[in-house]
């Protein structure tokens, strides 16, 4: 399991991410990412679009401000009800989040405590400040979004936006038009979103400014579910690890198994378990999705499963993802409040649409990345899915002289046409492995004395360390049919 100060360690010395501001001490909450972390976080971004938008003909992708009006908020619920449960210590005067005070001293989950039920619970277990022991005073409601003023003199209120899915819904009625009324559809956007975190903690998993990707699919159920259904069927006896609501422990079980849910919300809990199986290459075993019960879960969403990877560095099972049917809520409430209508002719009758939310925290699934991928002992490297890391090849001459160097630098024109690569002249040629196997690159590229008399080169795989000999004019086919497996790579020799 990882450590989380070696993946930190590497992650700072090799250019993936750290905390904003360091050289003014920081502010906890924000995070930058260095050169490798943007090519993976890209990377990551661009195979999410591809598959979740795969998903439906009419599934597209849009872009709103980071910023909304105070209605927008007030009416999606943010003003009333966003809000967390502050405690702050009557001597020091910190403030400290209360179910994760609950969590971190007791151990046990607080999630789903009023401010009262957290207030009783600390007095109870005679909970300190965890920073000085001073004695902690009564939970109040926070309200996580920060506010701002629109205007040159305020005269409008804002927020940045606590969640990416409230530009979509503003957008839902124009793009239902747009797209000529067709049902289903979906809109995508990919963005940042704010929370001011009372005591942001353990890295990029809980952050001030974080990132999310989100999919919206609208659909009216009684009239569209036989677009799920022939889609469904092909995934029905596909068994995903599950940990429903009120069990203690998770099970293997088809979907055909989870007969209490419609099918088309276990057609996406398929597609969610393909995500993470087939495309982001975790082990079965440290993944699973798990149902909120009724105190945890939004008041507004009917379903509501998360996807929780188990991270050592985290200290086990953490939230990156969720799958929640919202109901028609969100555009009955802007429907209610702005007077415009949401609602779309069917059958000779107006309905308001539903929604299936597929909900992605960017940043969680990079970390998952990083820590699932991190293996130590022999040598550090990083195991990533091949499309995803920030290099897929990375080319060296054994020595710098007698034409290596040239050829090298000839042979990486020619794979940096069509694959994400790397050219390293500088160290020995074990320390230069080193480096691209603490980075994740999956394949190496060496030129020798032999690649100059016979042009051929030496290819070598990051998890066996195996090489291979091919010649150069047979390099870009071979290295494509092994990144998109279509062959295995096995050692020649």
């Amino acid at each position: 399991m990882a450590d989380k100060e070696e993946l930190d360690s590497l992650c700072k010395r090799r250019g993936f991410l750290w905390p904003s501001s360091e050289i003014y001490g920081g502010e906890a909450g924000f995070y930058d990412y260095g050169h490798l972390g943007a090519r993976l976080r890209d990377n990551w971004e661009r195979m999410w679009k591809d598959f979740f938008l795969g998903l439906g003909e009419h599934y597209h992708m849009i872009y709103t401000p980071n910023i909304l009006p105070y209605r927008v908020l007030e009416s999606s619920g943010h003003v009333d009800h966003f809000s967390d449960v502050l405690v702050q210590c009557k001597r020091c005067g910190n403030s400290h989040r209360g179910d994760h005070l609950i969590e971190d001293i007791i151990g046990v989950s607080a999630e789903g405590m009023n401010k009262g039920e957290i207030s009783t619970f600390i007095l109870e277990k005679e909970i300190d400040c965890p920073d000085c022991q001073g004695d902690l005073g009564e939970g109040e409601d926070f309200n996580m979004m920060f506010d701002l003023d629109i205007g040159p003199k305020g005269e409008r209120k804002g927020f940045l936006r606590p969640e990416t899915a409230q530009g979509t819904y503003m957008n839902f009625a124009r793009e239902y038009r747009a797209l000529r009324r067709k049902m289903p559809f979906g809109l995508a956007t990919i963005g940042s979103a704010f929370r001011n975190e009372i005591s942001p903690r353990q890295g990029v998993y809980r952050l001030r400014e974080f990132r999310q990707a989100e999919l919206q699919i609208f659909f009216v159920p009684e009239y569209n579910q036989g677009s799920f259904a022939e889609a469904y069927e092909n995934l029905s006896t596909k068994k995903i690890p599950v940990l429903r609501a009120g069990c203690e422990e998770q099970k293997k079980m088809s979907l055909d198994d989870l007969d209490d849910l419609p099918k088309f919300y276990r057609y996406h809990l398929g597609k969610m378990f393909e995500f993470y199986s087939h495309k982001m290459e975790l082990s079965e075993d440290k993944f699973r999705l798990r149902e909120l019960s009724e105190e945890e879960k939004a008041f507004y969403n009917r379903i509501h499963f998360d996807v929780e990877v188990d991270m050592g560095s985290l200290g086990g099972w953490k939230e990156v993802a969720g799958l929640h049917y919202r109901g028609d809520y969100d555009l009955t409430q802007h429907q209610e409040s702005s007077g415009q209508k949401m609602s779309v002719p069917i059958d000779g009758e107006r309905k308001v649409p539903h929604v299936i939310e597929l909900s992605f925290g960017v940043d969680r699934n990079i970390w998952a990345l990083l820590d699932l991928g991190y293996i130590t002992g022999d040598r550090d490297w990083i195991d990533l899915p091949v499309d995803i890391a920030p290099y897929q090849v990375a080319v060296f001459p054994l020595m710098r002289k007698d034409g290596m160097l040239e050829r090298s630098r000839e042979i990486y024109d020619l794979l940096n046409s069509c694959f994400n690569a790397f050219w390293d002249k500088s160290g020995s040629i074990g320390k230069r492995y080193a480096r691209q196997d603490e980075i994740g690159t999956p394949y190496c590229v060496t030129v020798d004395y032999d690649s100059l008399e016979d042009d051929t080169v030496t290819i070598r795989e990051i998890s066996s360390t195996d090489q291979i000999r091919l010649k150069v004019s047979d390099l870009k086919q071979e290295l494509w049919s092994y990144i998109n497996k279509e062959k295995v790579f096995k050692n020649n020799n």
